[in-house]
């Protein structure tokens, strides 16, 4: 239960000084926003969640940016750094994630190309170009973010991450959109942004210096829009730019973001005890940096009523309820990107030929504003040139481009909007089929009709199988078939991917080629693909590109069906059958280890009749105490779970190796036995156990894996997917030490039940609502998740008023510059 905090002596300093910044009198309506009058009544409930309630979108945009800033201003002021390509300037040549001039090359060819404005022009009708309900929204985000920054101000920030820095700035309604469309295009064109930047024709005469008076202007272009100056030099960018990564560009098995993933149920009302619809919303995503969530509820009366969670700096909820359906997101399989192999023109290698006919790439020199660095970047009429070396080179020849349909996807914010005034399955089923909005995730959703709702209703794009047999090469094919990547002849225009009649916009699959499932029972998705959304009703007969059928699924997945049948069952050791939330909670977070059920039991055989094996650098290794480790470990990650660490370095090291074959009428059953002939098997258990040199072997996973928290180290329980943990938890072993620090895996955390009462249930989000060690919200959902504890779904008026952290204040503004 909620608690009493001394933070509530802070809230109502905060709320003294809001109060101070909101007129007198403000102008009423959907115009008001757009005069530059905003108000919002923000309410601190437990944990720091804020419910925002507003007249109308451009005042609610404002509450959101102003209590997002105040907990969060670090993680939005480096993202807008990021999409004004200003990471070099800033942070230096090299991230921790890579090559920061990669990123600021990509961003700024954005800059120069006016990718968002352009997207912003059209009809305002959510579809064609955003709405003028959410273009409201998000210049209030941007005022509700600078209202706060201009109270505080930069040198008086609380947040050790950017007090003081000179890159937290105001921002403006193009920052946010830059932003959202980052995200857009995460897996597809932003994935390959190494690949776009090395792209270059060979070298078949002296290269090119780039035009210094274009590269000049278009760094003065940039720096208009910044408020930049100083300047510019335009030099060559040779041998400083990262390899691109072929490995995740071809090899991968799946679409999904790197480091990205989740678990949903959608239960109907043959899965619940009261009949009414109940969701769990299980997204796996990093514990730190620009892709945390954030709880809020939102609502502008008679218009917009919905509780759940968006990612930092997004203005409405993307994950969560109103008062009689609720969703989440898995990261769906499905292919964002296409490849067009190009026919390159003998002695030019920057054209190619079209149905016969030469067509010009069209190049543009990017010049780095103040980092003395430029970039010629290559386009075609499909969209940019990439280069994968070894795989997708470019030669005298042959040249490779990719279409990415999300780099024109500027809906989803409509789409979410929709989402979140839809009131029942059947309204979103709708809302989907109109959009087709989402952008590399599929849809798991409930309603309070006990409808539960499967679809990868995400933007794919359109290779229909019949065009991949007519326009895939032959080298081709086979990447094709089992990795869902399309690489068309690029030469001729009857390999274009056209226009489904029923597709949203054009290039993408219509909704006739989308999989959806509709079941009064369950369905469930864990990031594998649409195929046993639900076992009895198996998804077949749709694109490649889609996703795999019949094929085996990852452990995960199957322990995730697993649950829910044994839950149906009543055989998992809960009372009775069927779901409450309290049993949802129970199962999601009973950190069941499946790979540890099925071959634990061999493995300790096996290493007890071979006490001593060869490590892979042929080193004897003594395997007693890891037999007696794994002897008595109950199989689960909890915190007093010992033994679990080491089952965990072994799949690692790849011993989870099976004797049978995947059976594709046993999908969830097979494999399920432990290859023990297999020398690997024990290899791998002695490179875990030389691997956990310094740790022991039977030690609590409690005391191994922990997030810090200021100068403590809170205990976390979950597991890696490798070895089939459910409720996962991804970190890097530190040698002597153990698991210092989560990486990702689970952040927000949901299971609500829609009765006729109103939604009721449980909800968390692991990291805590702040990234700033300073706040009061920086880590105490982080220890109530360490110990399975959890906040409870806060809708109505009467939840909370209920409240006892419950503090109110206004915020607002009829400042036309904010």
């Amino acid at each position: 239960m909620p608690h009493s905090h001394p933070w509530r002596r802070r809230l109502a300093a905060i709320t003294a000084l809001a109060l101070l910044i909101v007129p007198l009198a403000i102008p009423t309506g959907p115009a008001a926003a757009r005069q530059g009058g905003y108000e919002a009544l923000i309410r601190r409930a437990s944990y720091g969640v804020p419910h925002i309630t507003a007249r109308d979108f451009g005042s609610l945009g404002f509450g959101v940016g102003y209590a997002q800033a105040e907990d969060n201003i670090c993680l939005i002021a480096e993202n807008v750094v990021t999409v004004r390509a200003q990471r070099t300037r800033w942070f230096g040549p090299t991230g921790e994630d890579g090559s920061n001039i990669t990123s600021d090359l990509f961003h700024q060819k954005a800059l120069d190309d006016r990718t968002v404005e352009r997207l912003l022009t059209g009809r305002r009708d959510g579809i064609h170009s955003p709405s003028q309900e959410v273009r409201d929204q998000v210049r209030g985000f941007a005022a509700g973010y600078n209202a706060y920054l201009r109270r505080t101000g930069p040198a008086r920030l609380t947040d050790p991450a950017c007090a003081g820095k000179p890159w937290v700035r105001p921002i403006t309604d193009l920052d946010v959109w830059r932003v959202h469309w980052t995200t857009m295009v995460r897996a597809g064109s932003g994935a390959l942004a190494d690949g776009i930047i090395a792209a270059a024709p060979p070298a078949v005469s002296p290269p090119r210096q780039p035009d210094n008076s274009s590269a000049t202007q278009s760094g003065q272009n940039a720096r208009k829009q910044t408020g930049e100056s100083g300047p510019v030099q335009a030099s060559e960018i040779t041998g400083q730019l990262p390899a691109p990564k072929a490995t995740a560009v071809v090899k991968a098995h799946d679409g999904a973001p790197a480091g990205l993933g989740s678990n949903a149920y959608g239960l109907g009302s043959d899965a619940t005890v009261s009949g009414a619809g109940m969701l769990l919303a299980n997204p796996h995503f990093p514990w730190d940096g620009p892709e945390r969530f954030y709880r809020m509820h939102l609502k502008v009366p008679g218009r917009y009523d919905v509780e759940g969670a968006a990612l930092v700096g997004d203005p409405l909820i993307e994950i969560g309820h109103n008062g009689r359906l609720a969703w989440s997101h898995t990261v769906s399989t499905a292919r964002r990107f296409v490849w067009h192999r190009l026919t390159l023109v003998p002695g030019d290698p920057t054209s190619y030929l079209y149905d016969g006919k030469p067509r010009r790439m069209t190049s543009h020199t990017v010049t780095l504003q103040g980092a003395g660095t430029s970039r010629t970047l290559y386009d075609t009429h499909f969209g940019p040139v990439v280069l994968v070396p070894g795989v997708f080179d470019w030669t005298a020849d042959t040249a490779y481009a990719i279409s990415d349909p999300n780099a024109a996807n500027l809906r989803a914010l409509d789409g979410w909007l929709a989402i979140g005034r839809a009131r029942s399955v059947a309204q979103l089923r709708k809302e989907l089929d109109r959009r087709q909005f989402l952008p590399w995730v599929n849809v798991i959703a409930a309603d309070r009709f006990g409808a539960a709702l499967y679809a990868d209703h995400s933007v794919v794009p359109r290779v229909t199988d019949r065009l991949a047999a007519a326009c895939i090469p032959p080298a081709w094919r086979d990447l094709y078939a089992t990795s869902g990547q399309a690489v068309l002849d690029g030469s001729r225009s009857r390999c274009a991917q056209g226009r489904d009649p029923d597709a949203a916009v054009p290039g993408i699959l219509g909704p006739g080629y989308l999989p959806t499932l509709v079941r009064r029972d369950y369905v469930t998705n864990s990031n594998d693909s649409y195929w046993l959304a639900n076992p009895a009703h198996p998804l077949t007969g749709f694109p490649r590109i889609i996703g795999d059928e019949r094929t085996e699924r990852s452990l995960r997945t199957r322990l995730g069906v697993d649950q829910v049948q044994r839950r149906l069952a009543g055989s998992d050791g809960l009372p009775g059958t069927r779901f409450t939330v309290d049993r949802l909670w129970a199962v999601t977070l009973g950190n069941r280890t499946y790979a540890g059920e099925l071959v634990r039991d061999d493995l300790v055989r096996l290493c007890t009749a071979h006490p001593i094996a060869a490590a892979s650098d042929g080193t004897r290794t003594d395997l007693t105490a890891a037999c007696r480790a794994l002897r008595g470990w109950d199989l689960r990650v909890d915190l007093d779970s010992r033994g679990a660490h080491l089952f965990s370095e072994f799949t690692l090291a790849g011993g989870l190796r099976f004797a049978d074959r995947f059976d594709p009428a046993a999908p969830l059953t097979t494999p399920r036995r432990l290859a023990v002939d297999d020398p690997r098997v024990r290899t791998a258990l002695a490179d875990a156990v030389r691997r956990l040199a310094g740790i022991p072997l039977d030690a609590r996973l409690g005391d191994l894996q922990t997030e810090p928290r200021g100068g403590r180290r809170i205990p976390i329980h979950g597991g890696r997917p490798e070895p089939g943990a459910f409720n996962m938890a991804v970190d890097m072993l530190v040698p002597g030490v153990g698991y210092p620090k989560v990486r990702h895996g689970t952040s927000y955390l949901m299971a609500v039940e829609l009765g006729p009462d109103g939604p009721s249930g449980r909800q968390l989000l692991t990291y805590s609502q702040s990234a700033n060690p300073n706040s009061p919200w920086y880590a105490d959902q982080t220890t109530l998740y360490s110990r399975k504890g959890w906040d409870t779904i806060k809708f109505t008026e009467r939840q909370i008023r209920a409240d006892p952290n419950l503090v109110s204040y206004r915020v607002g503004s009829n400042n036309a510059q904010d």
